[in-house]
This record gives structure tokens, C-alpha cells and sequence, in this order.
């Protein structure tokens, strides 16, 4: 049954990451990179601040900084653990996949994007009463663990594997911020 598993998860992978060309290879380069995305969690983080305020923004970043280093801890645990090799670095499938990017590491499961959707479920889940439109939100997660696979960094069952985790992750971070919320912040 893994095996099966495995294989569909390697075919997927060759046609995702086939969809690829060299023309839009830059573009996803700069799309994997968590530094080019400063600019749009700075808008974030000030259009938050507007709604509401600076001390309950630090408490949401306290919030959310715990909540990646936990979810960046529990993936490198699983990385170790399973020890799968990424697609870049698997000679069964490395000769037939466009490989962009390498990385030495382990491949399951992806932590951009459990990171990244943790991060988005719990902004979610906080924030859903303040803007009309932030499912739109989740649209971050989806492209950045796609250029995962558009690199040749992951398969698709590592990026389906860290949005669950994440997810999970985010929402029980959720539920913590919650309950501690009314401590520093009555009424």
C-alpha cells in the first residue's frame, strides 16, 4: 500500500514539476525565497495594526513565532525520522524531473508549507471577524509549497502532509490564543 502510495506521489510530482519551463524558473526562485516575502507580511502585520492595535499585534506575534518554531521543530523531528530523500536528491527520480533548486535535507514533510499554513490558519481563525475577504489568505500557502514542487525540492504528498500538520497546528495554536487572550485583554 506505501509503495503505491509512493508512486503516485512520484508520478505527480513528474507532471507537476514537468509543467515547469526555464522562462518562469527565476520567478519561482524568488518565489520560495522567505525573504521576498518581508514586504507582504509588512503590509500584513501594519493592516492588522490598523484593526487592532499594537499591543494585541505584539501578543499575535507572540503567538505566531511560538507557533513556528514549534511547527518548524515537529517537521525537522519527522524529516529525521523518515529521512526521505527529496526529489532532487533521489536518483530514481532526479534524472526525469527539472531539478531547480537542491537541498541536503530531508523531504517529508515540507515545513514551508506547514509554516506557512499554520501561520494562515491561525491568522484565520483570529482575524476572520476583522476582514471580509481573508480566506483569500490562504492563497500564500498554496503558492509558495508549489514552487516546492516547481524546484524539485518536494513531492506533492510532503506539501499535502505539511498543510495538515499545519493546519493543525495552527488551529490548536488558535484555541490556546483563545483562552489566554481574555487574561491580557478583558472586554
Amino acid at each position: 500500500m506505501l509503495e503505491k502510495i509512493q508512486e503516485l506521489d512520484s508520478r505527480l510530482l513528474v507532471y507537476l514539476n514537468s509543467l515547469g519551463s526555464e522562462t518562469f524558473d527565476k520567478l519561482w526562485l524568488i518565489i520560495t525565497n522567505q525573504l521576498n516575502w518581508t514586504p507582504f507580511f509588512l503590509l500584513m502585520f501594519y493592516v492588522i495594526y490598523k484593526k487592532i492595535g499594537g499591543k494585541q499585534l505584539l501578543f499575535l506575534v507572540l503567538f505566531i513565532a511560538v507557533l513556528i518554531t514549534f511547527t518548524d521543530q515537529i517537521t525537522n523531528l519527522f524529516k529525521h525520522t523518515f529521512e526521505r530523500l527529496r526529489p532532487c536528491n533521489n536518483p530514481e527520480i532526479n534524472k526525469i524531473i527539472r531539478v531547480v533548486q537542491v537541498r541536503k535535507s530531508y523531504s517529508f514533510f515540507s515545513g514551508h508549507a506547514a509554516n506557512t499554513m499554520a501561520v494562515a490558519t491561525f491568522l484565520y481563525f483570529v482575524l476572520k471577524r476583522h476582514f471580509k475577504y481573508l480566506g483569500l489568505l490562504f492563497l500564500w500557502p498554496l503558492v509558495f509549497a508549489y514552487s516546492r514542487i516547481y524546484l524539485g525540492l518536494h513531492y506533492p504528498g510532503d506539501i499535502l502532509t505539511g498543510y495538515f500538520f499545519g493546519a493543525l497546528f495552527g488551529f490548536t495554536m488558535f484555541k490556546i490564543y483563545q483562552k489566554l487572550k481574555p487574561r491580557y485583554f478583558p472586554g
